[in-house]
């Protein structure tokens, strides 16, 4: 796997995909600049090589060239956590780009204009990708979180490198990472797959069952697997449609010699509010007009039993409806113990969009290993496939 650290850029050009498609508020001010940061040291390690870095990224899903998508709006955020000048240009291919990548000096940064002004981009047209291609000497794919989309920035532009192209610090650690937990785990292994369906996480389920000895489900996937096996639900959400494949899943895991935990007891609400009433109940005897919304206490022993007796934990997905406060105890219990199993040795991988929001909502983003920067990435990667930016680096 071929990093930065194969590579000296004194005096070269680099161009890196990243991913910065930040949120930004009303004012086009970024509210959140992680993924900016979690780019830096990868452009810092280019810069005091002696070389220049030329950064090219997508910005929402814009149609066709639209002004509140322009990069031009993260300049002075990126300026301020690189901690100097970025030029910016108005276009990311032809003569104005070209210009400007050719003008660049050594230990300058450049940030090209948003790539999905041109309808190209994600289509994976060839001839943009070599447009693009020009511009540098190496190529950089930094961007974990578009690197299972084909898109001229992100795989197609690899062919025009032969040798010149590598993966960057952030890329390189989420596949790393990831393989820790699929390919060279410590063992026990623990998942903890939460949400709403179990239809979106069935391949990864599938796929892991081989590398996991315990898998705790969570969120609204849990009715799923108590309707099947004969509990009432009460107003839960449920998948009927999925009611063998729930049993399907329990008697694999069971032939592997995989537990799988679904939850004793919930909180269950008699609305889905804020204000509801509540009692703890039994999982499987949720009363009519209620629902489950949170994991219960004696779950938590349960859970927290697992979670410290295991060397490897992957985190994908709450336990409860963590944005409302009355039923976020499961999901910060629950980072509560994989924070201590974390310090007492354990590693640790957190992925997907709503454990992401609850990691950094409830302060436990430094006590994780690692927290994925991309949600369907990642989700990906877990499912057993290879992506389609991470194959054109390796060919």
């Amino acid at each position: 796997m071929k990093t930065l650290n194969d590579f000296n850029f004194n005096q070269k050009k680099a161009i890196i995909r990243v991913d910065f498609n930040v949120p930004l508020d009303e004012n086009f001010s970024v509210t959140d600049a992680t993924r900016i940061e979690a780019a830096k040291p990868t452009i810092t390690k280019i810069l005091q090589d002696g070389g220049s870095v030329i950064l090219m990224s997508h910005l929402g899903r814009p149609k066709g060239v639209e002004a509140k998508y322009s990069l031009q709006h993260i300049v002075a955020k990126t300026e301020e956590i690189l901690g100097q000048k970025v030029h910016f240009v108005s276009d990311c291919i032809g003569e104005v780009a070209e210009n400007a990548a050719k003008n660049l000096q050594s230990g300058e940064i450049l940030l090209l204009e948003n790539l999905r002004f041109y309808a190209e981009e994600e289509k994976g047209d060839v001839a943009f990708a070599e447009k693009l291609a020009k511009l540098g000497d190496i190529y950089v794919n930094d961007a974990f979180g578009t690197a299972h989309r084909a898109h001229a920035s992100t795989t197609i532009i690899a062919q025009f490198f032969n040798d010149a192209k590598c993966f960057g610090y952030l890329l390189a650690k989420e596949i790393e990472s990831i393989e820790k937990v699929l390919k060279n785990s410590e063992k026990p292994v623990v998942a903890i797959l939460g949400g709403s369906k179990v239809s979106s996480k069935i391949t990864v389920i599938e796929n892991i069952l081989d590398k996991v000895n315990h898998m705790i489900i969570g969120g609204g996937m849990t009715f799923t697997f108590v309707k099947a096996l004969g509990g009432n639900i009460g107003n839960s959400i449920c998948e009927d449609d999925k009611l063998e494949l729930a049993i399907e899943i329990l008697k694999k895991a069971k032939e592997k010699g995989v537990q799988i935990h679904i939850p004793v007891d919930v909180v269950a609400a008699d609305a889905f509010s804020n204000d509801a009433n509540t009692q703890i109940v039994d999982v499987k005897q949720i009363p009519d007009g209620w629902q489950g919304l949170d994991v219960g206490p004696k779950s938590l022993e349960i859970i927290r039993r697992i979670i410290l007796d295991s060397k490897t934990i992957l985190w994908n997905g709450p336990l409860g409806v963590f944005e409302m406060e009355k039923f976020a105890n499961g999901t910060i219990k629950l980072g509560d113990f994989i924070a201590e199993s974390t310090a007492n040795g354990a590693f640790s991988l957190v992925g997907g969009g709503d454990s992401v929001a609850a990691v950094k909502q409830f302060g436990f983003e430094p006590k994780m290993s690692y927290v994925s920067t991309g949600g369907g990435a990642m989700l990906e990667m877990l499912e057993g496939r290879t992506l389609p930016g991470i194959a054109a680096i390796l060919e």
